[in-house]
């Protein structure tokens, strides 16, 4: 596992700090180190443990989760608007937000599509919560305290768990449309002409559809089982060309998973 500040020493550390969910892939935190990645930017990996109370980050930053942007004393940015402009401002070139007015906007609508509330991200989450959360709770053991906070915090019933596969079938069709009416427009990316922070984050939250390879992205198989198996609705709008761009966008523009 990289080495990862723990918070005392992050709070005296001068620069940017990035606060990582650790030892996992998570696609909130991929997708921060991308944007920081692409513009060349350094920073210094914080600790945060997935799901956990994180009560000494909590106390520092006011946020037990995971990615935080931590800029010498400045707030930490949490949000993923608030996490793309510190890094818009930190390094302006390479943009990675499309100057034109209607290119804006649709990067952070397609964005919210996939990291937002009701999002991609936040479903693929409460399908992976649904199997372990109708158990009863004898049988979870010691993870149910970790099941209910990750259960409140996706407002998860099993209701919701239910609708989430064809809310993220629905994202995948409209991103694989997006992709392929670029394609005909003769761009390789996603939106516009240029890397955007829109090919950042599609290419890390594929990881909750499809993991890159075991040699590149090491996880736990039990996670990697979690994140590789959607179900038959999320993978019938699996569009080939969607995996192909996420990995020209890693080969071409992004360190590897859990890389620093």
């Amino acid at each position: 596992m990289p080495d990862y500040l723990d918070v005392a020493t992050a709070k005296t550390t001068p620069g940017l700090r990035l606060v990582l969910t650790a030892g996992v892939p998570g696609p909130w935190s991929e997708a921060a180190k991308g944007l920081f990645f692409a513009k060349g930017l350094p920073y210094a990996p914080v600790l945060q443990e997935g799901g956990g109370e994180n009560a000494e980050l909590s106390a520092w930053t006011g946020h037990a989760n995971a990615p935080q942007a931590i800029y010498e004393d400045e707030p930490a940015r949490c949000s993923v608007s608030e996490i793309i402009l510190l890094a818009e401002r930190l390094a302006p070139k390479p943009a990675l937000v499309p100057t034109d007015p209607r290119e804006r906007a649709a990067m952070f609508g397609f964005l919210f599509e996939i990291t937002g509330e009701q999002g991609l991200g936040w479903c693929r989450r409460l399908m992976m919560l649904d199997p372990g959360m109708r158990l009863a709770p004898e049988a979870t053991g010691e993870v149910r305290p970790l099941l209910e906070r990750l259960a409140a915090r996706y407002g998860y019933t099993p209701e919701s768990a239910e609708a989430a596969p064809a809310r993220v079938a629905e994202i995948l069709t409209l991103l694989a449309a997006q992709l392929a009416a670029q394609h005909e427009a003769g761009s390789r990316f996603l939106l516009g002409d240029a890397l955007s922070a829109l090919d950042i984050y599609f290419a890390t939250f594929m990881a909750l559809i499809r993991p890159l390879p075991h040699e590149l992205c090491p996880m736990p198989e039990a996670l990697r089982a979690q994140y590789g198996n959607p179900g038959p609705v999320v993978e019938a709008a699996l569009s080939p060309a969607l995996l192909e761009h996420r990995e020209a966008i890693y080969r071409d523009f992004l360190s590897l998973p859990l890389d620093f």
